[in-house]
């Protein structure tokens, strides 16, 4: 097994349970679809319970109601996949691809929310996934918000400079206030 440092893995999803008797695990996506878990070709779970992280290698992944069933390369019983219910899903940041315009959610957390106009909104600290977009709350000093992840809100994402600019339509903030 190679020796990965925490630092070059990301978290692109979480085991929920495992599924069956034959080791397959019943996970939750951070990513939009399977394509970001094959592309990867090996996986890393981190066990919750003695915090080793080992690594997988792919053998299918396919929808399951809500979530994805995965099969992975030495999980063969519902024991050896029990091991990493609640665990972490992890895959080298160099494996993951991007579309143009893409970003990925540990890219996106912590990021400075601006309105064009200049004012501070907050600090992106959640994001939900919806069937049509993301939602990102915006945590301000004295309000959340939530802001839809789309090319008619979001004007502007600068990773180096940690900032978001986005485009207030009208109503916008005041609708979606928590």
């Amino acid at each position: 097994m190679a020796q990965v440092s925490p630092g070059n893995l990301i978290i692109v999803g979480k085991v929920i349970r495992p599924h069956g008797s034959r080791g397959l695990l019943r996970i939750f996506p951070y990513a939009r679809g399977e394509a970001s878990f094959i592309d990867a070709g090996s996986l890393f779970l981190k066990s919750i319970s003695s915090g080793e992280t080992r690594e997988y290698t792919l053998v299918s992944i396919k929808p399951h109601k809500n979530f994805f069933l995965m099969e992975l390369e030495g999980l063969s019983s519902r024991r050896e996949a029990e091991e990493y219910r609640g665990s972490e899903i992890l895959v080298r940041e160099d494996a993951l691809a991007r579309e143009e315009d893409e970003f990925f959610w540990f890219e996106l957390l912590g990021l400075d929310v601006y309105l064009d106009t200049g004012e501070y909104l907050g600090r992106i600290s959640q994001i939900i996934p919806t069937e049509g977009n993301d939602i990102y709350i915006v945590k301000g000093e004295t309000r959340e918000v939530l802001i839809p992840a789309t090319h008619e809100v979001i004007n502007k994402i600068d990773l180096e400079s940690k900032k978001m600019i986005i485009s207030a339509m009208e109503g916008l903030l005041d609708l979606n206030e928590i």
